[in-house]
């Protein structure tokens, strides 16, 4: 294997950092300590650690302290500019990560920003894998997660034994392509959510059994994923976050308002799906939702409906 890694990724020899610890971060550190791995994890606020300590795994004082003990480094976390200063600061993983050691970004970012921290990482003599995940909290926990990894392609096969413990890695191209592929994932994710909302809005409004109406039509062409992660949650009011709503917003906003894309001369394509669900997500941040969860976009189509419950 053409990589420039002479040490297999073993649970014997590799040493994980983790940063980012909430809902989808937490599982898939459980996940790397449960199959044998030495793993330091780092918290703003370290309470919110303790669960995974329990679990054996290890406690980092600050971003730096853990990139010098750590071989690879996954980061999940909220927003762009989460990342950028967690990697790239003066006192960012970056600053002190060994040499030969690889970031890998988990979180849904800015493809512009994946191809900084990759050039970055190349500097000093490190590697950067952008891998942004979709599956929810229910992929995170089992371990079937689907993940975009846009890098090198050798460091990206370097880390498969890792990436095969969280899910099913794709190489999707060089740096920045995973992200790219996350925003293109997120537009058809907040299609499906609209489409199965209004269905169970209009099934509701029709006298319509809904755990009924959705047996009957999963497995025709109305049937996906999202239907299967978030069908039931949706008719039980369970809003229970496995990625949040405003999280959405974001994601979405990077597809329909990306003047950085367009100022390097990739340009903006025209998404009129994709911005009428950035607004009503937009709609459920307003609504003081915006730490539910992305099934909860029912919500907003029942209250356009005077159905608020």
């Amino acid at each position: 294997m053409n990589t420039p890694y002479p040490t297999p990724i073993t649970p014997t020899q590799t040493r994980i950092g983790w940063i980012g610890i909430g809902v989808m971060g937490g599982a898939m550190v459980s996940r790397l300590l449960s199959a044998g791995y030495f793993v330091t994890v780092y918290a703003r606020n370290p309470s919110k650690a303790l669960s995974l300590q329990s679990q054996g795994a290890h406690l980092a004082l600050s971003p730096a302290h853990l990139a010098e003990q750590s071989d690879v480094v996954f980061t999940m976390l909220g927003h762009p500019p989460d990342v950028r200063q967690i990697v790239l600061s003066d006192s960012g993983l970056l600053s002190s990560l060994n040499k030969g050691a690889a970031i890998v970004d988990n979180t849904s970012s800015h493809p512009a920003l994946a191809r900084e921290i990759f050039a970055a990482a190349r500097k000093r003599g490190c590697w950067a894998v952008d891998a942004p995940v979709s599956g929810g909290d229910i992929g995170a926990a089992d371990g079937k997660l689907a993940i975009f990894a846009g890098g090198d392609s050798g460091v990206v096969e370097w880390l498969s034994p890792l990436f095969g413990i969280l899910g099913r890695v794709t190489y999707v191209g060089s740096a920045g392509c995973g992200m790219s592929c996350k925003i293109a994932n997120q537009i058809a994710v907040g299609g499906n959510l609209l489409g199965l909302s209004e269905g169970l809005v209009f099934a509701e409004r029709a006298d319509l059994d809904l755990k009924q109406w959705m047996e009957s039509v999963k497995g025709g062409a109305a049937g996906s994923m999202v239907m299967e992660l978030f069908g039931k949650r949706m008719i039980e009011r369970d809003f229970r976050p496995g990625g949040f709503a405003e999280y959405m917003v974001k994601d979405l906003g990077m597809g329909v308002d990306d003047e950085e894309e367009e100022e390097e001369g990739c340009g903006v394509v025209s998404l009129p799906g994709a911005a009428l669900s950035k607004q009503l997500f937009a709609a459920m941040v307003a609504n003081g939702d915006g730490k539910l969860g992305t099934q909860g976009l029912i919500s907003v189509i029942e209250r356009i409906n005077n159905m608020s419950r």
